[in-house]
């Protein structure tokens, strides 16, 4: 079969046949009386294995390769393609993020994708502080993709470059739930806890509270207390009470918890939930292996939830076998807001 014919049949071009033959891999068997290559059908399969293992990624030098030494094992070859192989993906789906990044944008013109190019270059720089100056000196009236903030939020380890990107990312609006979404799902634990963070600094955008709400069962303690934090500050009278028992645990280890103690007292504003709160204190006051440190905590708390049911639990406490936690009730009582109704005249 002439070289024409082959190319036809094949799909491969005579101009790459020629390659083949020169670089010995497909060597027609014959020459025809005019010396026109000619191929048999043996080659032609040769040619379709070379394109087979051209289609996997192989370069030419490494078919040869395979194809020259009946020794050869494709196992670490292949090994390496799959790696080769991922690592290209990996490009592309980085490239592919930024291009959509800059169509949320909205760019008005090539300046504005510049802009926004530059801004991604910065942020990948290996400098804290020079990624840090690329945040902060964004325009004001200049939108910066909330994607691309948020991206960088779950990515930066350096505390203070991360925060100036949750201040930029709070300012940029809401289009960022959904990348911090996903973070908050993601097997790294320090990246569930930068989404946590950034989620606790955009309290009114949609589809925050519920990405909060769903941290609370999170296997990481940092991450459920920071989900609990926020959503007691921000969540809806809906959600908000699903965190009382995270808070009411970070009072009882003494983690934040005059942050927790205030949170939960903005929450007994609603009757229902503050006699949950005033349950939950009492029952870990109770608790056998409450030490006196711990019921000195709870004992404080009961203060910032008010109300009669926490009065008449810190008025119990007066009385406790601890002299440390009875002196605290009884100094913490005489500050508490008497919120007993006025009686009226008698009989």
């Amino acid at each position: 079969m002439l070289i024409g014919e082959v190319a036809r049949r094949s799909g491969v071009s005579a101009r790459m046949l020629r390659h083949y033959d020169a670089l010995g891999l497909v060597r027609p068997t014959g020459r025809t009386v005019g010396g026109y290559r000619e191929y048999s059908a043996a080659d032609i399969r040769r040619i379709f294995h070379v394109e087979s293992l051209r289609s996997l990624g192989l370069s030419l030098k490494q078919i040869g390769r395979a194809l020259k030494d009946p020794d050869f094992t494709p196992t670490a070859l292949v090994g390496d393609l799959i790696e080769w192989a991922e690592d290209r993906l990996a490009r592309e789906r980085e490239l592919l993020a930024r291009l959509r990044a800059i169509d949320a944008s909205a760019p008005a013109g090539w300046q504005d994708v510049l802009r926004v190019v530059e801004l991604m270059r910065e942020l990948d720089s290996g400098g804290a502080a020079r990624r840090q100056q690329a945040v902060l000196a964004q325009p004001a009236d200049v939108p910066v993709p909330a994607e691309v903030l948020a991206g960088a939020v779950l990515a930066e380890a350096d505390p203070y470059v991360a925060g100036a990107l949750r201040w930029a990312l709070a300012r940029a609006g809401d289009d960022g739930v959904a990348a911090l979404a996903a973070g908050a799902h993601d097997p790294d634990v320090d990246v569930r806890r930068r989404a946590m963070l950034a989620l606790a600094g955009m309290p009114g955008a949609p589809g925050a509270t519920a990405v909060l709400a769903a941290a609370l069962g999170d296997a990481d303690t940092t991450v459920r207390r920071q989900a609990a934090l926020a959503l007691g500050r921000h969540g809806t009278a809906a959600t908000a009470p699903a965190a009382v028992p995270v808070l009411v645990d970070m009072v009882v280890e003494g983690a934040n918890d005059v942050d927790a103690a205030e949170v939960l007292g903005a929450l007994s504003g609603d009757p229902e939930c503050a006699h949950r709160i005033t349950t939950a204190l009492a029952e870990e006051l109770a608790a056998p292996a409450a030490d006196s440190a711990t019921r000195i905590r709870l004992t404080q708390a009961l203060v910032e939830i008010g109300g009669a049911a926490a009065r008449e639990t810190l008025r119990g406490l007066t009385g406790d076998p601890d002299p440390a936690v009875a002196l605290v009730a009884t100094a913490l009582l005489g500050v508490l807001p008497d919120d007993t109704p006025p009686q009226g005249p008698r009989g």
